[in-house]
């Protein structure tokens, strides 16, 4: 199948869903543009600060997109592109894009809070602690996985050794100019009032100033020095004002984002080449390693659907949320954007699986994303799915003769972007649910006394986070995504059964939450146990990786039990036919 025909084809069925189905929700869900949004109602100048709609939308993609979909689809092409797609598309508009508006809308009917604070509302404060004590597992998991990610497209090793990893070392020094730009851009533009606009086209223009000074003044430190680094930088970016750092980095880095899609496309456009990847590969998946269900449905992640999206839409998104009007295009639209992204993924995949051709036109390519096939006929990958994605992106794109190392440079900045943004995104949001635990529906948080205002502080609580999210980040990237791939998916069902509660209890039509609800519970609990008795059995028989697998025993243990008495919470309140009062 050619390329370009998988990618026309895509942004139709995705196109016709945010037109047809995405308007359908709004209307059925009575979003209302002349209700004020808690930006305003609660405006603090810390985390509730309204956003123009472009600048919110840049960051909520930029948070939601993070790696998973470009390391989901590609992990998940062992099953061939033709699965891969259609989830990315079925999952994508029926699941996910529903999921993420969901999500940002009854947060912004609920005081800009959390899903926690959802439940609690219409479900049970039982209900709000046990997805609050899921969250916050789920958001560590997501810090150790993305912090992981970002220090390894960091890291270089020393100048002029043998382990000098040119591409890393550029994207170290963009990264570091960037967050220089962006707390300028903040500053200009919400404490000067300076035009957006006139400010985008100077910002813009800084950023590829940077990316220039990046590529050809490198930054050559350690894995050790990034690790400290980067969980420095989150534990100050996740507690400063959202103007300062987070909305102006956020709506720069979507330029980048929105670029490296662009360019993507335009490779695709030109250089259209084939699939060499098998359309399909059986339940096995090429080398019979794996099962079509539940492995597809967990492992593409946040090209279909992500409970930390929910995370994202009722964290920081909705107290920046301008108007009611602008939650479609943000939540739904955002979340088929990412599909996109995610499509184009599987493509890079499918052109360069076991491509001789293409693995030797780019020839030293191999030596910068970790030498060895990318994707071979055994089913194995030898090279990370963001070393994957740049590669073939970067090869589509010397067809129309632009330089090979500069585009593989950009794309990895790109990638690094992503995942930077979503990593100090989630160390905010898991502040929050550790705040949020310990204040009831009616209570204010500066009102706690004795321990829970130690741990409710938003330093202690941040700090907390950092620490653990770091021990967790020791373990390495390849330990943590397996148990965040059952979390994170699992997470989504329970946010949707969140939605139905509330929309049911307040007689609105909650319907189109069923299937996906029911579906992504049968697909994560299913695999939470396969991991649990896999692990286990491991472990029985003396295995070499004991502690990951100790971990990975205990999380998907914990994480099934509580996931269970929420279930049988939230269900208990679907069932009851007789709305509950004081309803939003």
């Amino acid at each position: 199948m050619n390329s370009l025909v998988i990618l026309l084809i895509s942004i139709v069925v995705l196109v016709c869903g945010y037109l047809f189905y995405g308007k359908w929700l709004a209307k059925e869900w009575g979003v209302d543009p002349s209700r004020e949004t808690p930006a305003h109602t609660m405006a603090d100048g810390l985390d509730y600060c309204p956003a123009k709609a472009p600048v919110l939308l840049g960051h909520h993609f930029a948070s939601i997109a993070g790696a998973g979909p470009i390391n989901g689809p590609i992990q998940a092409a062992v099953f061939g592109w033709l699965p891969v797609l259609l989830w990315i598309l079925i999952g994508g508009v029926f699941f996910g894009a529903t999921h993420d508006f969901a999500a940002l809308f009854s947060s912004i009917r609920h005081e800009g809070k959390s899903i926690g604070h959802v439940i609690e509302v219409n479900i049970g404060r039982r209900g709000k602690k046990l997805f609050l004590v899921f969250a916050y597992l789920t958001l560590l998991l997501v810090v150790a996985a993305f912090g992981s990610i970002v220090v390894g497209t960091f890291a270089s090793g020393p100048a002029g050794s043998d382990t000098m990893n040119v591409a890393n070392g550029r994207t170290a020094c963009i990264s570091m100019l960037f967050i220089v730009l962006a707390i300028l851009f903040g500053f200009f533009v919400y404490r000067r009032n300076a035009p957006l606009g006139v400010s985008t086209v100077i910002g813009v223009a800084a950023l590829v100033l940077c990316i220039v000074l990046g590529y050809n003044f490198p930054i050559y430190m350690s894995k050790t020095f990034w690790d400290f680094f980067v969980l420095a930088y989150i534990l100050v970016a996740s507690v400063t004002p959202v103007w300062i750092l987070l909305q102006p980095r956020d709506y720069l880095n979507s330029f980048l984002l929105y670029g490296m899609i662009i360019l993507a496309f335009i490779g695709i456009l030109v250089a259209h080449p084939s699939m060499a990847l098998p359309a399909t590969a059986g339940f096995g998946g090429i080398g019979g390693k794996s099962q079509l269900f539940p492995v597809l449905f967990i492992t593409v992640a946040c090209g279909a659907i992500s409970g930390f999206h929910s995370l994202v839409g009722s964290g920081t998104t909705a107290k920046q949320l301008d108007n009611e009007k602008d939650a479609m295009a943000i939540g739904y639209g955002g979340m088929l954007i990412e599909c996109g992204l995610a499509v184009i993924s599987l493509i890079c995949i499918g052109v360069l699986f076991a491509n001789s051709d293409a693995l030797a036109s780019v020839g030293s390519s191999l030596t910068l994303a970790g030498s060895g096939m990318l994707l071979t006929a055994d089913g194995s990958a030898a090279a990370s799915p963001t070393a994957v994605f740049a590669t073939g992106v970067a090869y589509m794109l010397t067809k129309i003769g632009l330089p090979y190392d500069v585009m593989y440079s950009v794309l990895i900045l790109a990638v690094s972007a992503f995942c930077l943004t979503s990593l100090d995104t989630a160390t905010r949001l898991a502040r929050y649910m550790l705040q949020e635990f310990f204040v009831n529906e009616g209570e204010d948080v500066k009102n706690l006394t004795g321990f829970k205002k130690v741990i409710a502080n938003p330093f202690v609580a941040t700090l907390i986070t950092v620490i653990l999210g770091g021990i967790l980040m020791s373990g390495g990237y390849t330990k943590i995504w397996p148990l965040f791939g059952a979390a994170n998916q699992l997470l989504a069902a329970l946010a949707l059964l969140a939605s139905a509660a509330w929309l049911g209890n307040v007689g609105k039509n909650n319907k189109m939450f069923y299937i996906p609800m029911l579906f992504m519970l049968a697909a994560t609990l299913t695999s939470l146990v396969i991991t649990f008795k896999t692990k286990l059995g491991s472990l029985m028989a003396g295995s070499q990786t004991a502690g990951a697998d100790s971990l990975q025993v205990i999380f998907s243990a914990v994480l099934f039990i509580l996931a269970i008495v929420l279930v049988i919470e939230g269900f208990k309140t679907l069932s009851n036919k007789k709305p509950a009062e004081a309803k939003r």
